[in-house]
């Protein structure tokens, strides 16, 4: 294990110093999982071996079997900044994980690539059993970047602006009380559209349209597609149809006065109360997620393969 004493000259970190044009990669692993911490070995030792540099989190090399010569970053620095002089941000884990490998990624303009080791892991470009490949590709730079839309967040009470935010996959207005239901009037480009008792509205990217959203009865929507989802949740309404506009559109929910106070989640992983009257606004990001991909496949056949549904007769168009 490295020593974990400061550098001078790179405040927080520790390890073996790179020299100006070596290259380096950023791991980000879900250390509680055993499958996450072998692999991440598995990472570290074939980059090693290849010449790369690797950068972890302090507190994530605890639970790692990691050589000195990794690069450690205190954990008081876990922001975006960490991964300055990183070409790849190399995230191992489920759903969760590959989020909060965004928020890196999104900070620090540095292209995520996601091995996924939950369920389905949309975001993920490989599984645990591609890790030899997975390392070769980086190597040798095999791989290609795309950008993902993402939403920019307003919370608005009293017309006065309390909390921004953003998301990759959802934005989530949802009730807090189960015994009652959420009253909201929803509004897109400025026209209100409906109002009714619902758990909530998700607000979604095409990246989000298999999350969340999915779950709640929205449309699959293919990445390459620029537009915003809008999903009711059990809403108690005759008219309460999933939504979808243009990527342009600005998408509001208002919490109506006298109903119970919301909550504001973005992606599962950050929070804020909405009170009785507070205005949620959505919008498409201005600063994309650049992922990595190691594949040209289609994404009609990562959908089959993530459900696991079934194509079995299928014969394809005539030659």
């Amino acid at each position: 294990m490295s020593d974990l004493s400061g550098d001078p000259a790179q405040p927080g970190k520790s390890g073996k110093s790179r020299k100006p044009g070596e290259r380096t990669v950023f791991l980000l692993a879900h250390t509680g999982r055993p499958a996450a911490i072998r692999s991440a070995e598995l990472v570290v030792q074939g980059l090693l071996r290849s010449g790369l540099g690797v950068r972890v989190l302090r507190h994530e090399a605890v639970d790692l079997p990691l050589p000195p010569e990794v690069e450690l970053v205190a954990e008081s620095e876990c922001t975006p900044e960490v991964l300055d002089g990183c070409e790849l941000l190399i995230v191992l884990g489920g759903d969760g994980t590959l989020l909060r490998g965004a928020e890196f990624a999104r900070g620090s303009g540095v292209p995520m690539l996601g091995v996924n080791l939950g369920r389905v892991g949309f975001l993920a470009e490989a599984e645990r059993d591609d890790l030899d490949k997975v390392v070769d590709r980086v190597v040798t730079r095999d791989y290609e970047v795309e950008e993902r839309m993402t939403l920019d967040v307003i919370v608005r009470t009293n017309g006065d602006v309390v909390h921004r935010d953003w998301a990759l996959n959802e934005a989530a207005v949802q009730k807090v009380s189960p015994e009652r239901m959420l009253e909201v009037v929803l509004e897109i480009d400025g026209r209100p559209v409906s109002g009714f008792g619902c758990d909530g509205i998700v607000c979604a990217t095409p990246t989000g349209s298999t999350a969340y959203a999915f779950s709640a009865g929205g449309p699959v929507v293919w990445p390459e597609v620029e537009a915003l989802l809008m999903v009711p949740i059990s809403a108690h309404a005759l008219f309460a149809k999933p939504l979808v506009t243009s990527p342009d559109s600005v998408l509001a929910v208002e919490v109506q006065t006298g109903t119970p106070h919301g909550v504001l989640w973005c992606d599962g992983r950050r929070t804020v109360e909405l009170p009785s009257g507070a205005r949620v606004e959505v919008r498409r990001g201005t600063v994309p997620v650049r992922l990595a991909r190691l594949h040209h496949a289609s994404f009609t056949d990562r959908l089959v393969a993530k459900f696991a549904l079934p194509v079995s007769g299928w014969r394809g168009a005539p030659h």
